[in-house]
């Protein structure tokens, strides 16, 4: 069991409150690979749903994996365990490589990645988070101290929305981190307010095309060269 069970913000509880029954996850869509078969990226949507996530899931299938999209409302109130049935069914998808996943979140989904994922090195090669909700850290204190597996925090300055995703959250948890040691590494884009990504509410697109090029290199430096090279360690 993990020890940062993730909790929506009540604002942004309330806008799906239909969606909190702790139903195992489905997956929405499997993007393959443009060579047939690559490591597995879990992408977990955000609060508006994999189609609005759809331009940054495709970017990623276009790197050279196969991106299995769930959606992050579904794993409201599971506890983590939608996030783990997630990966054990993206694992088992036609065009994946055996192997650890990374998992890659948005948002909501961010914050279940961040939550659950980063604890998980059986099963998780690295963990990418795309301004993630970080409410249930004031929650958890001692967080940072049970990242386990390398994390990349992409998150914008101005980034106000619901006050799920605030950056003085994030450089709180960057400062746990680095004392704890931990593998945890926070990228910050000034100006840059929530769901920046291309088609977003806020989509910038010269942080968008960064943060998509820094997603790029941690998946690499996780899954070598070749989408049959072997897990490394992430720095």
């Amino acid at each position: 069991m993990t020890n940062s069970p993730f909790r929506l913000l009540p604002a942004a509880a309330a806008l799906f409150a239909a969606a909190t029954f702790a139903l195992p996850a489905s997956a929405q869509q499997e993007l393959a690979p443009p060579q047939g078969k690559g490591h597995v990226v879990v992408f977990v949507s955000g609060i508006a749903g994999p189609k609005h996530d759809k331009a940054l899931s495709e970017a990623i299938a276009a790197l050279g994996y196969d991106v299995v999209v769930f959606d992050g409302r579904d794993m409201m109130a599971t506890q983590g365990q939608s996030l783990r049935s997630a990966i054990q069914k993206a694992q088992k998808m036609p065009h994946a490589l055996p192997g650890k996943v990374a998992v890659v979140g948005v948002s909501l989904g961010g914050g279940y990645a961040l939550a659950y994922g980063s604890q998980w090195p059986d099963l998780v090669a690295v963990d990418i988070v795309w301004y993630p909700a970080t409410g249930f850290l004031g929650r958890s204190k001692d967080f940072a101290r049970h990242i386990s597996v390398p994390v990349l925090m992409l998150a914008g300055e101005e980034d106000r929305f619901l006050d799920c995703c605030l950056i003085k959250t994030a450089r709180s948890l960057e400062a746990d981190a680095k004392a704890a040691n931990a593998p945890f590494e926070l990228v910050t884009y000034p100006g840059a307010g929530h769901d920046f990504m291309k088609g977003g509410m806020n989509y910038d697109p010269g942080t968008y095309a960064d943060a998509l090029a820094r997603t790029a290199a941690k998946l690499k430096a996780a899954f070598g060269d070749s989408p049959q090279g072997d897990v490394k360690t992430v720095n």
